[in-house]
């Protein structure tokens, strides 16, 4: 069964940075895509930026392109959202997901069931 925890959220300041990381495991297949994804009160999930395992093709939402960047370490099976530059609106709990694929739109659930993270929560103070 696929699990992903997710790790390194807190309280930093506008202009400040922070590491997410999401460690996965349970992949049978090679062929499946880590995506970050964020709620913010009383607002739509968004994508925020998504990786692909086979070819490390990556998304960034425009919200985002710039500011965060996102890395895998297949010997760890982990992904790591870089968010640097933050601002208020950042503020959100951040979710990662195991999809088919990365690409812009909504989540595509991984072989028909969805998988998600338990979110942490990144707060961003002006």
């Amino acid at each position: 069964e696929v699990q992903l925890v997710e790790s390194g959220g807190g309280l930093v300041q506008t202009g400040g940075s922070l590491r997410l990381s999401c460690a996965a495991s349970g992949f049978i297949f090679d062929d499946y895509a880590i995506g970050w994804f964020r709620q913010a009160p009383g607002k739509e999930r968004e994508r925020v930026s998504c990786i692909s395992d086979s070819d490390g093709n990556t998304y960034y939402s425009e919200s985002v392109k710039g500011r965060f960047t996102i890395t895998s370490d297949n010997a760890k099976n982990t992904v790591f959202l870089q968010m640097n530059s933050l601002k208020p609106e950042d503020t959100a709990v951040y979710y990662c997901a195991a999809e088919m694929a990365c690409t812009e739109g909504h989540y595509l659930g991984y072989y028909g069931k969805d998988y998600w993270g338990q979110g942490t929560q990144v707060t961003v103070s002006s």
